[in-house]
């Protein structure tokens, strides 16, 4: 393999699977790699672990903000004209201190306390799900299971009633997998599903506003620090983003986690014969091992060396926290999927700084409730088919895993 075999820009090929054999080899022999770009100036691929934690570190050299170009298309402009939409007032497309500022309101839905205190319902949301896959003897994990826990808890969270909760889905389907034939749009169609998204979120808003109740909506609607507070975009914007991150990379996580253990059946046997012992461990390993968000986009600032590359003001650059997390420097095996492993200081939520994901704590939440319900009500799980990717270089998602599902013995 050398450098000309590498194309981050073929979606098609993660089709078939992450490439890990690219990254390993970047890692080895160029571990901060400037990767072309067809009619565009390219952008560089930060691979190794360290390199990715120190980029993600620096907002002041590595931005993430809108007008600079934003985190998410590689292939995208450096700094698009500005107003073109509306996503420089969304959190993710933001730097401190305006990051700060947006951060510390909505914080206030998410404190330690607040996910502590949904762990029953997520249980009960979690055990009905799985119950009925079970009855229905075979599924579509994903689809069945994987899709509807976090589908359920950011309804719940966000007070969207359950004869709706399945916009969600649409919505964020059409605008995460649009790369994807069985989710592909237009782009006329891909901006209905925001607009209808935004006005959506505008109209619980309201709602919230004139009716307050005990939900994260009211909650952050209320949020106030030092007299600042969520405008109406804020908070509209912030409802897309919870909807579709929150859901979106949990549904992956979950999947491509069962998947591992499909793949690995001793370590669900491990997890079936002691599941208070191994749950944790196995949550974290399932993140490292999935790293849905596969990479985010920064942009260069000023002049700064990272990995004994000078990377010039204006280029984009690529963090990969898919490689990140099989880095031989940090992780021993690191394509051994293991329930046991410690430490496990792996980067799905990103490598620390300002961008840490919020939602950290709930997808861990979700993550481990539906493992302890899947072992307890379901404990053997079978592939009756192979998993069927998302086309994507962005979310490393699988978008249908048949499976079939035993029942636990009566009285166990």
């Amino acid at each position: 393999m050398d450098a000309d075999d590498i194309d981050l820009l073929d979606r098609d090929r993660f089709t078939e699977g992450i490439p890990h054999g690219w990254f390993t080899w970047l890692r080895a022999h160029a571990p901060v790699f400037h990767h072309d770009e067809p009619g565009g100036p390219g952008f560089w691929v930060v691979s190794r672990y360290a390199d990715v934690v120190t980029a993600n570190r620096d907002a002041r050299s590595f931005s993430s903000d809108h007008s600079r170009g934003g985190v998410v298309d590689l292939e995208g402009p450096s700094a698009p004209p500005p107003g073109t939409d509306m996503a420089g007032n969304m959190m993710l497309f933001m730097d401190p201190p305006n990051h700060t500022r947006y951060r510390k309101l909505v914080n206030r839905g998410f404190t330690p306390r607040t996910i502590a205190a949904l762990e029953v319902h997520v249980r009960e949301l979690a055990a009905g799900i799985v119950d009925r896959a079970v009855a229905a003897g075979t599924c579509d994990f994903v689809v069945d299971i994987a899709a509807e826990l976090p589908l359920e808890v950011i309804a719940e969270l966000l007070g969207v009633p359950r004869e709706d909760r399945h916009k969600i889905f649409d919505w964020s389907n059409r605008m995460i997998g649009s790369e994807d034939p069985e989710y592909a749009v237009s782009a006329e169609h891909l901006m209905e599903a925001q607009i209808e998204m935004f006005a959506y979120a505008q109209q619980l808003a309201e709602q919230r506003r004139a009716e307050p109740r005990n939900d994260i909506v009211s909650t952050l609607l209320a949020a106030e620090i030092d007299g600042d507070t969520l405008s109406d975009l804020d908070f509209n914007l912030f409802f897309l983003l919870l909807a579709v991150a929150g859901n979106e990379t949990t549904r992956n996580a979950i999947a491509q986690g069962v998947n591992a253990f499909l793949e690995n059946p001793d370590q669900w046997d491990r997890l079936v014969a002691d599941p208070a012992a191994h749950v944790a461990g196995a949550t974290e390993e399932v993140l490292r091992w999935a790293s849905p968000v596969m990479y985010f986009r920064r942009n260069a600032t000023c002049d700064v060396e990272l990995g004994g590359q000078l990377i010039r003001a204006g280029d984009k650059i690529s963090l990969w926290y898919v490689s990140a997390n099989r880095d031989e420097a940090v992780f021993a095996d690191p394509f051994r999927f293991d329930i046991g492993r410690d430490p496990n200081p792996h980067i799905a939520f990103g490598g620390g700084g300002p961008h840490f994901c919020l939602g950290a704590q709930l997808a861990r939440l979700e993550i481990r409730v539906l493992l302890e319900e899947l072992v307890r009500r379901a404990p053997r799980i079978a592939a009756v088919g192979a998993p069927d990717r998302l086309r994507s270089n962005f979310i490393g998602g699988i978008k249908h895993l048949p499976v079939r599902l035993d029942p636990a013995p009566v009285g166990v």
